[in-house]
């Protein structure tokens, strides 16, 4: 009895197996073949063993199938392995086929593993990408600024997808084909009449060139004036000369008071020294006194002469006191 019990429960187990079975990997089996994906019932269910989603490349390989692409089940397989995206491939792939569009597996394999969006790349090829870049100032010969922005109408190219550059470069670019523009008009009314001129010369460098995408047009959106920058340059050079010549004549202010001062020093040291020698007069006439050189009757004409003189300057300068005789 109780090994009947044991054989009745191995017998359910074995039937849940074949019925997971039944529903997992045969069904897909059955699937793939009825829509003639021909996909081996053993290769479904080693996929499970190489962490393979039996699944996923299943549903994959019949779509593909359908849209009258053929895939190699491996090929899908190691895409999936190689950490790529095998639906957006296959949806890829089919876009492409629709719109005539040269796409073999491998290379789309190779977009979707370079990191770039291959059915976006397909769909842009179809319907082309408007880009509108920032901004862009720039400053005409005249010194007058513009401010300008324009629209770039791309579309993918799938031969340069990997390895050419992306959007920023195709921007960068344009951004210097308008500044370039700008910068060589003689005047800012030029660009003002003709905004084309900045489209045709930047469309004329081959811009695209080493990108992932072929500019199919420039379109100038809008052209404003912006600042006098030349009057504002010549304004700024002009107080920087004013400036320059604020410290020079500072400088030469400086180096006239020093001398003033200078003079002014030397004038005092030589009052000094006057005052004294006339010091050392009164000692002069008395040493000629005591050694005879000197009699009283010169000391007086010495004394009415100094009098005689102060008496004429005093004459000379009513408006000054007169100073008291010595």
């Amino acid at each position: 009895m109780q090994m009947m019990s044991i054989l009745i429960i191995i017998a359910g187990i074995l039937g849940l197996v074949v019925v997971y079975f039944a529903f997992s990997y045969i069904g897909l089996w059955l699937q793939a073949l009825v829509s003639g994906a021909r996909v081996g019932l053993f290769n479904i269910i080693f996929m499970r063993f190489r962490k393979v989603p039996s699944k996923l490349i299943v549903e994959s390989k019949i779509m593909a199938v359908k849209a009258g692409i053929d895939i190699a089940t491996d090929s899908l397989e190691s895409h999936f392995l190689a950490g790529g995206n095998v639906s957006r491939v296959i949806q890829a792939l089919i876009a492409a086929d629709k719109a005539n569009i040269d796409l073999p597996f491998n290379r789309a394999a190779a977009i979707d593993l370079a990191g770039r969006d291959v059915l976006e790349a397909v769909q842009m090829s179809v319907n082309p990408k408007v880009i509108e870049t920032p901004l862009v100032a720039a400053m005409a010969k005249d010194g007058i600024q513009l401010k300008a922005i324009s629209r770039v109408t791309v579309r993918a190219n799938i031969d340069r997808l990997v390895g050419g550059a992306g959007e920023e470069t195709i921007l960068a670019r344009v951004g210097e084909g308008i500044v370039t523009t700008i910068g060589s008009a003689v005047t800012h009314k030029q660009v003002l009449e003709n905004p084309d001129t900045i489209s045709k010369t930047v469309l004329s460098k081959g811009l695209d060139a080493g990108t992932a995408y072929e500019i199919l047009s420039i379109d100038i959106a809008d052209v404003d004036v912006g600042k006098n920058i030349g009057a504002e340059l010549e304004t700024d050079r002009a107080e920087a000369d004013k400036k320059i010549a604020q410290a020079k004549a500072e400088e030469k202010r400086a180096m006239a008071y020093a001398q003033e001062q200078e003079m002014k020093a030397r004038v005092q040291e030589m009052r000094a020294k006057v005052v004294e020698a006339e010091a050392q007069v009164p000692l002069a006439i008395a040493e000629a006194f005591r050694s005879g050189n000197l009699g009283i009757m010169d000391y007086y004409k010495m004394q009415n002469i100094s009098a005689d003189t102060r008496m004429r300057d005093t004459i000379a300068t009513p408006d000054q006191p007169d100073e008291p005789l010595k």
